[in-house]
């Protein structure tokens, strides 16, 4: 018998030669016939299935009941109550709600205590360079994958960016928490919620009527390969650039904080036999996956532009050049012009001087530098829109959407 998966492709792209066709037409035809192997996953084996044409089994008939019979509004009242790991759920929600998420939310068997706990010390040394790659590094670079700019853009949460990238940024915020994985941490609850939304997307943004037309023939959005790019967007991406920018992080710290990442795919859904086992793995997956699929695309540079907006917000649009300066940095020349970034010929330079001086005495590699005092400014630049967007200012609630964007 077909798998699961597979009989959904077949259901939705309505033959089996489909497959051939609508890979053709995709953004994601661009990366490699998926030859990863499953020997470098956490589950140490698998099947080899590509994970282009796997999307989550467990939750989309789930959330799809949900927003067929207009339950949205009311799971969403009763989720606001559910913020620790160690609460129960709330009362009054929906059988098949309920037993989905009471099987989601438990940790996988292979999630290890001590690596977890030494994560989260990690994130927070580290935390002004987690915090601005996270940001200005993985938030920008996600406006470069096709995909993930046009689900974000034609869903509901493209109408408000603002509230859109704080969910996000909770993510970011969660996952580095002190308690993240703990009772009392809110990390099982964010990867929770996420992943409903997630379902929730697959069931409403194909009956877009601009989405269809964008969609590089795809048929069913945030397949497993498409969590797997922005998995690594944010894990393979920020750890590679700790080091480019030589951030001392010593091997504990670099297994710890991928174990971190690990246990978040899993909890979001994603198939053990996908979740790279290594640094190593994960930066062959990554270069397979993510590194060929980057893309320019109008809804991505329209998200471009938001974000920068978002940014101007913090000092009036002052540093908005020297933000955009920073993110062409740290993201290459070619993404910065795949999303519309704009070139500062001046302050270029500079911040290419200026920074590794700056992390490098940060770091206690260098002594009484002479630091350009640019440097600082882009520091408290940094400093303010991560307090601004990855801490707990405001409570955050992670909301399943009932319609696509408004317009």
């Amino acid at each position: 018998m077909d798998n699961p998966s597979r009989r959904r492709m077949l259901l939705a792209g309505g033959a089996l030669g489909a497959m051939g066709a609508l890979s053709a037409a995709s953004p994601a035809s661009a990366r490699s016939l998926w030859t990863w192997s499953p020997a470098g996953s956490v589950a140490g084996a698998g099947a080899g299935v590509d994970p282009e044409w796997v999307w989550d089994d467990e939750a989309d008939p789930v959330l799809a009941a949900v927003i067929e019979r207009g339950d949205v509004p009311n799971v969403n009242r009763l989720l606001k109550q559910w913020t620790r790991n160690d609460q129960p759920l709330p009362d009054g929600l929906p059988g098949d709600v309920r037993e989905f998420m009471e099987y989601a939310r438990r940790m996988p068997s292979w999630a290890d205590r001590t690596k977890l706990d030494r994560a989260s010390k990690f994130s927070k040394t580290k935390g002004i360079y987690v915090g601005a790659l996270y940001g200005l590094g993985s938030g920008m670079l996600s406006t470069a994958i096709p995909r993930e700019a046009r689900a974000v853009y034609y869903s509901k949460g493209g109408a408000d960016m603002k509230d859109r990238i704080a969910k996000t940024a909770k993510l970011g915020y969660d996952v580095g928490d002190l308690y993240a994985y703990l009772p009392q941490g809110s990390m099982i609850v964010t990867t929770v919620k996420t992943r409903m939304v997630h379902a929730a997307v697959r069931h409403l943004l194909p009956q877009s009527p601009s989405w269809p037309q964008t969609s590089g023939g795809q048929t069913i959005p945030i397949s497993q390969a498409d969590i797997l790019v922005t998995w690594h967007s944010l894990a393979t991406f920020v750890m590679r650039k700790l080091k480019d920018w030589g951030v001392k992080v010593s091997t504990a710290d670099a297994d710890a904080y991928l174990h971190v990442w690990q246990v978040t795919a899993h909890m979001l859904g994603v198939r053990d036999e996908y979740i790279p086992v290594s640094w190593d793995a994960a930066n062959a997956q990554s270069k397979q996956v993510l590194d060929p699929i980057l893309a320019r695309t109008d809804e991505g540079e329209a998200l471009t532009e938001v974000l920068l907006d978002i940014v101007a917000e913090i000092d009036a649009g002052l540093t908005r050049p020297l933000i955009s300066v920073f993110s062409r940095y740290t993201l290459s020349d070619r993404v910065g012009d795949m999303i519309g970034l704009s070139r500062e010929p001046l302050l270029q330079p500079l911040i290419a001087t200026a920074w590794p001086l700056l992390v490098a005495f940060r770091e206690g590699l260098i002594s009484f530098p002479v630091i350009p005092g640019i440097a600082w400014t882009l520091e408290e630049a940094i400093r303010r829109f991560v307090l601004l967007f990855l801490s707990e200012a405001s409570p955050i609630a992670i909301d399943i959407p009932d319609m696509n964007r408004p317009s």
